[in-house]
């Protein structure tokens, strides 16, 4: 049986309010100290995938030797390339791309980026990876991945707008069918 646990990266050391989904952003200062809070709140796990982005991959490093297992990169776990919107105040963006990609959440691209379908199916197929090994698994990814998730395993749109807290750790039910899947 697999059980899937999804952390969402400490962090990064980035000014509040902007755009970064694909920017590689290092961790914050705090990397160490919450690295070892999220371990203790942890347990044991036989393996580490991660986003290689920095401020995932940095964060699974250091889970990985602290636990004693396996760390693999897996770019699905990348968060959302938000395209010309990357480092950009969030305010800056414009108001009439934000309503277009609010008007059609899944499929807009009025960043030129990522869609959220495509977001969505990546996202799935790294489920569908770590849904077929054996015991326990923690992906360290982002918010966006980790909503892609939820919305994955519940056929929920609320997914989308739940909050996913730097550190929070999310668990998936692998036994259970994806929706639409």
């Amino acid at each position: 049986m697999a059980l899937i646990l999804l952390l969402r990266h400490t962090r990064p050391a980035a000014a509040d309010g902007r755009c970064y989904g694909r920017t590689d952003l290092a961790p914050g200062p705090d990397l160490a100290a919450a690295a070892r809070a999220i371990a203790r709140r942890l347990g044991p796990v036989d393996r580490i995938v991660s986003s290689p982005l920095l401020r995932c991959r940095r964060l699974a490093s250091l889970l990985a030797r602290r636990l004693r297992v396996p760390l693999r990169l897996d770019p699905d776990w990348r968060e959302l390339d938000f395209g010309a919107w990357e480092g950009l105040p969030w305010e800056a963006v414009p108001r009439a791309e934000l309503d277009a990609w609010a008007a059609d959440l899944l499929h807009a691209r009025p960043h030129r980026g990522e869609s959220v379908a495509m977001l969505l199916a990546r996202t799935r197929r790294a489920l569908g990876r770590l849904r077929a090994t054996r015991g326990r698994t923690l992906a360290v990814t982002h918010a966006g991945p980790i909503r892609a998730a939820l919305f994955a395993a519940s056929g929920r749109a609320e997914a989308w707008q739940r909050p996913v807290a730097f550190g929070e750790i999310v668990r998936i039910d692998a036994a259970r069918p994806l929706a639409g899947a």
